[in-house]
């Protein structure tokens, strides 16, 4: 660019535009670029600043999770309503089907039809009640609100609306071709038709009773369910069933027979972690964390006295647990105590002055609070109950007069987790891992994990075995016996 200028200045000619110094600018400007992004090196998207302008349509974090969370919510709501839809349309149509048949030629040529006589008549009577049998048996079997989404299509539920679709479809294909193409005549034939078709509806949910209920009672497996965190295990006995149904069953069984899950039991003591931690050497290097025991005396004797130190922290903690328990005890009796001798008061008082159960709860409940809290702290359940349910639950008891002990079995044995609210599982969306496909039905090994936020299960499935037992017989003369008693005297 220098030369050429320097030709025009030369020849007198007239001295670059502006347009050319932007052009030569922006040349330069790119060859630079274009070489620093040749050259650069493996940091620069460390070292690089970028400019960029800022948006008036802003959206927060907080609104973007809410958004996800309501079309997650939606995407559910769908999932779950949908199979009772396809269900309600699929048995609207196996209803309507006959009585579209019965109706269509008494519409489209009346006035070819033979007459109908009584034991036409009889066929009215006939598939009416059988229509209001199957429409019942359809309401009972299929169309209830879903327990669960599962992750794959129920493979006996599909074949079975896939059989009814394609009954359905040859029944038409039957009476479009020969019956409304020739407009048969004969109005007892097409009748006749339509109680088939009924009938053959009928047999179709007879194999859906015996597919999707009979055929689950019978028990072939035992699984062995264990919760990851605290060990807890639990035998069950199921039938053939695919691994999500399974797995729901399985889930069905935990919310109504395992403890609930309490994270705070799992946490060692804060004691015995500082010593265990005290006797490590950190060391940082590259931003990465080691640790290593030194090996010395002091290290090997601490090593030796840690079952000591479990052992006594172990007991010092049931020592606790008894004293609260007996704290807790002695203030609920009190307290109930305290409310039957008000009820025994009440009752010769007058009706103004009566006190309302839910009011004598409130009042009574101060009495045994701070023994319960100290109770519920100690054994690290104090998350499981809220002081409404607590007063709601002591009202309660106090209504169907109950026995202080009746109170107490709350608290004092972990129930399970169907027992607590729904905040208080810590666990509403399950994932099934499994190796085999979850449609596939249970074998003898089968292994597969359903995880949540916080914990697992791991479910191990064995076949029960073949038992066979025989018969002995026993004589009945074969229990008689002689006793021979001989008369012998001191003398």
């Amino acid at each position: 660019m220098t030369r050429i200028n320097d030709s025009h200045n030369e020849g007198g000619k007239k001295s670059p535009t502006r347009a050319d110094v932007i052009n030569a600018s922006a040349f330069s400007l790119l060859k630079e670029s274009f070489v620093c992004l040749l050259f650069q090196d493996d940091n620069w998207g460390e070292t690089t600043t970028a400019v960029t302008g800022t948006s008036e349509l802003s959206v927060s974090q907080e609104e973007v999770v809410g958004l996800g969370k309501e079309i997650q919510d939606r995407t559910e709501n769908v999932r779950r309503y949908l199979p009772v839809a396809l269900g309600l349309v699929v048995g609207l149509v196996v209803a309507a089907t006959p009585l579209v048949f019965v109706l269509l030629p008494s519409l489209l040529w009346p006035d070819r039809l033979q007459a109908c006589g009584s034991a036409c008549e009889g066929l009215f009577l006939s598939i009416s009640f059988k229509l209001l049998i199957l429409l019942m048996a359809l309401w009972a079997l299929f169309l209830r609100p879903g327990r669960a989404s599962l992750p794959r299509v129920d493979v006996y539920r599909g074949f079975l609306t896939t059989l009814t679709l394609l009954l359905t479809m040859s029944y038409w294909l039957f009476y479009g071709v020969r019956i409304l193409d020739a407009q048969d005549e004969d109005y007892h034939g097409i009748v006749q038709f339509a109680v088939s078709l009924v009938d053959s509806q009928l047999f179709v949910h007879y194999l859906a009773v015996v597919l999707l209920e009979l055929r689950d009672l019978q028990p072939c497996y035992s699984v062995c369910v264990m919760r990851s965190t605290d060990g807890e295990t639990r035998h069950y006995n199921i039938g053939q069933l695919s691994i999500q149904r399974a797995a729901l069953c399985i889930l069905e069984y935990y919310y109504r027979d395992f403890p609930v899950h309490n994270p705070a039991l799992l946490t060692a003591s804060k004691q015995r972690s500082a010593k265990h931690l005290a006797g490590l050497k950190v060391y940082n290097v590259d931003g990465q964390s080691f640790s290593t025991r030194p090996m010395g005396p002091a290290a090997s004797k601490r090593k030796d006295s840690a079952h000591n130190e479990l052992y006594y922290e172990e007991a010092d903690y049931e020592r606790r647990v008894r004293k609260r328990r007996a704290r807790l005890v002695v203030a609920v009796e009190e307290a109930f105590t305290h409310v039957r001798r008000m009820k025994k008061e009440d009752e010769q008082a007058t009706p103004s002055d009566i006190m309302d159960v839910r009011e004598a709860a409130l009042a009574v409940f101060p009495s045994m609070a701070r023994a319960l809290q100290k109770y519920l702290r100690t054994t690290r359940r104090q998350h499981c109950h809220s002081m409404e349910s607590i007063q709601k639950h002591l009202a309660f008891c106090l209504v169907n007069n109950m026995s202080p002990k009746a109170f107490l079995e709350a608290y004092l044995v972990p129930g399970p987790t169907l027992q607590y609210g729904p905040e208080r599982w810590m666990a509403d969306q399950w994932t099934l891992v499994s190796e085999a496909s979850v449609t596939t039905g249970l074998k003898q090994g089968t292994e597969f994990l359903l995880k949540c936020l916080d914990f697992s299960l791991a479910v191990t499935v064995k076949g029960i075995p073949y038992i066979r037992l025989t018969e002995e017989y026993v004589e009945p003369k074969s229990h008689k016996f002689l006793l021979l008693l001989q008369s012998e005297t001191s003398v």
